[in-house]
């Protein structure tokens, strides 16, 4: 319980300082945004910005919408479809540099997002960045022991970047992503396994130390909503499919071995292949330079001890 209360009075002090006049949110209604949500509606008149694509199963749209409610926010919504899609994957390609289909499709929305507040005059937006990486979010290291959990967290610390400040920067935009900052960074950090992850009714749940000391402060939906990934939650998850039965089997096949043959750069499927014509237009193809670990698939420089390409997404690498 204590340090339930030290974490939500450290939490309400950094958003207080991330709060100004014109300040948004990009709320999905997950645990993280929500309780920055929770505390920044303490502090000023707060907009919430979700988005959603047109025709997906879009569960943020439903949780963010209960937040806003709970919270009292004014609460826009953009639901985006294909026009804005092709308007906005050249430009967030070339600030991501990357052709990574899952790094493009979580992006994406967090680009419509940045944009949609821009146009209403958000100068200042607030992003749940670093909560999974910090306090144990992503299901996937959850059934390993304390140690197994321990060093896979220590590495994700050493790996972990985020989108959100390059797309902000490139709107004009201040991001602040108060879960980053040094007094929540170090908190986080210093705690043990057992205040991360813990069970609930046979379920095993991370970021621990955040649901319990926000429990009874926010709905329950929220409190023990599972991790859903920005690609599920926003909908874009379904691009994957829609460049699938938008490319022909013939083309994808001819312009996969011209690729190869020219870049060095193996296409695994027709959404990368989209993403990788207009990385290869506004960027260039990747160059096989450097010194350190390359890419198998497409050559570029592998980050020091990172165990997946950045640039296309291979794993493992």
């Amino acid at each position: 319980m204590e340090l339930e209360q030290k974490l939500r009075s450290m939490l309400s002090e950094t958003v207080g300082r991330c709060v100004d006049r014109n300040t948004g949110i990009l709320l999905s209604g997950g645990l993280d945004t929500s309780i920055l949500a929770y505390e920044a509606a303490k502090c000023a008149e707060l907009k919430a910005y979700t988005v959603a694509m047109k025709g997906a199963d879009a569960p943020d749209l439903k949780y963010a919408r209960l937040v806003s409610s709970h919270l009292c926010l004014e609460h826009h919504v953009l639901e985006f479809g294909m026009e804005e899609v092709y308007q906005a994957l050249p430009k967030l390609i070339k600030i991501l540099g990357v052709f990574d289909p899952m790094e493009v499709r979580n992006s994406l929305a967090i680009y419509l997002g940045m944009g949609f507040s821009k146009e209403d005059g958000a100068d200042t937006l607030i992003t749940g960045d670093g909560a999974d990486e910090l306090f144990a979010g992503y299901d996937f290291i959850f059934n390993k022991t304390p140690e197994e959990i321990e060093r896979d967290l220590r590495h994700l610390w050493s790996v972990m970047t985020f989108s959100s400040f390059d797309i902000g920067n490139s709107y004009g935009i201040s991001v602040k992503a108060p879960y980053l900052y040094e007094k929540i960074k170090g908190f986080a950090m210093s705690l043990g396994v057992e205040f991360k992850v813990g069970r609930r009714e046979g379920e095993l749940f991370g970021k621990w130390i955040l649901r319990k000391a926000y429990e009874g402060l926010l709905p329950g939906e929220i409190i023990w909503r599972s991790k859903t990934p920005i690609e599920r939650g926003t909908g874009t998850s379904m691009l994957a499919s829609f460049f699938e039965k938008e490319i022909s089997d013939e083309l994808f096949d001819e312009r996969r071995k011209l690729y190869f043959n020219e870049d060095g750069v193996r296409i695994r499927d027709k959404e990368q292949l989209v993403y990788y014509e207009i990385f290869r237009e506004v960027v260039g193809p990747p160059k096989a330079t450097g010194e350190g670990r390359h890419c198998p698939q497409c050559t570029s420089v592998l980050r020091e001890g990172s165990k997946f390409c950045r640039t296309c997404g291979a794993y493992p690498v």
